[in-house]
């Protein structure tokens, strides 16, 4: 590998790793068919430590990786982007291209697993000192991924005992239609709520009736159950 780690070299130690037997088992992870994707055969477990042997890559060499058709690369490249953003020697200039980069080609984040490995920290960790009306600019957006890390991002947040976002996005989109959207408003919620248990317990009181149904059993998982079985007999969805 050269000083300056290329997309190319990255590519190539992929193909390495690469079993075609493979192919079926990780295809699965893909959630909208694999129509505009291809898959290598490389599982995603493997993906992340050949990413960190990569991490220093310029982000001109990530956008090259973000093109390329194979799942496991667009994979391998948000995982370089999210070992940079949590990096504590990544500066502040390159904190906020990573920003830019990942919100530029979000056509490239177009999956559930791409979007959780790098929101919380390129898209959370930079808005947690800064105004965040680009979440709210996303949770209103016509793509599903694009609504999911409005979501996610606000990971970072609930870290640091803020909630807000979370209620408050989630509260935007009570009426989501994709499943994979759906599960991340229960998981956060549920997430939000062990920071806040009092505001999770309000949001339900108020929203519990039309939450879909799914996003209101993963919202109420670590509740007593008597207080999940009250919340699931209001759902009228």
């Amino acid at each position: 590998m050269s000083e300056r780690p290329t997309a190319a070299e990255f590519i190539r130690a992929l193909r390495d790793i690469s079993d075609p037997d493979q192919v079926a088992d990780v295809s699965r992870f893909f959630a909208d068919g694999l129509e505009n994707t291809s898959v290598m055969g490389v599982s995603i477990g493997k993906i992340f430590p050949v990413a960190k042997k990569f991490a220093a890559m310029p982000l001109t060499e990530i956008e090259q990786l973000l093109d390329d058709p194979h799942y496991e690369v667009r994979m391998g490249a948000v995982a370089i982007m999210d070992f940079q953003a949590r990096a504590k020697k990544t500066d502040a200039a390159t904190r906020e291209a990573l920003f830019d980069l990942y919100l530029r080609r979000h056509d490239r984040v177009n999956n559930w697993d791409l979007v959780d490995r790098a929101a919380p920290h390129v898209i959370g960790g930079w808005l947690a000192d800064k105004p965040r009306d680009v979440l709210y600019e996303l949770a209103a957006s016509p793509d599903p991924w694009r609504r999911r890390t409005a979501i996610v991002a606000t990971w970072f947040f609930i870290r640091a005992g803020d909630t807000g976002d979370t209620f408050r996005i989630c509260a935007m989109l009570l009426n989501e239609p994709h499943e994979y959207v759906q599960k991340a408003i229960g998981s956060w919620l549920r997430t939000a709520g062990e920071v806040d248990r009092p505001r999770l317990i309000a949001f339900l009181d108020e929203h519990a009736e039309h939450m879909p149904r799914i996003s209101l059993r993963m919202a109420t998982e670590k509740l007593p159950k008597d207080e999940r079985a009250h919340y699931m007999e209001k759902n009228k969805r």
